[in-house]
């Protein structure tokens, strides 16, 4: 299942998660607390249905669930190491395992550090700083 980034439901959810009262939601959008509520009700069942898939499809055995934050922790079957799947407003459904590496020679490294930099914000998290991307992940992914 996708996450519908473009859909009313999901930019309530995103809002509510960024700590926005259902109530001020439905001034922002012109329609009741009630049809916010519900549209809420569905999507955080929708995220958890993600996040479940995603874990399953991923081999994660599922530790503790958060819909309302779209966050998943869990644990690696194949790889042995703890997992986290997270749902970002703006890379979408993501899954990081946690690992020790050499990110500095990573092709990749300017992508993690994004990433991880972009959920924290979302999350309205302040990080320390540092250029190690399996640091800030430590950092971020505190359970």
């Amino acid at each position: 299942m996708f996450l519908p980034a473009g859909e009313k439901q999901f930019e309530f959810w995103v809002l509510r998660r960024n700590g926005l009262p259902n109530i001020n939601i439905a001034k922002r959008f012109g329609v009741s607390r009630q049809a916010v509520s519900r549209a809420l009700l569905s999507m955080d069942k929708r995220i958890e249905e993600t996040l479940l898939e995603m874990a399953s499809a991923n081999r994660i055995e599922v530790e503790k669930l958060d819909s309302k934050k779209g966050i998943l922790f869990g644990k690696s079957i194949p790889f042995k190491a703890n997992a986290i799947i997270f749902v970002s407003a703006k890379h979408g459904m993501q899954v990081w395992y946690e690992h020790e590496g050499e990110c500095g020679s990573c092709e990749r490294y300017r992508e993690c550090i994004e990433l991880l930099w972009d959920f924290a914000e979302e999350m309205q998290l302040k990080l320390q700083s540092t250029e190690d991307p399996t640091k800030i992940a430590d950092e971020l992914f505190k359970n």
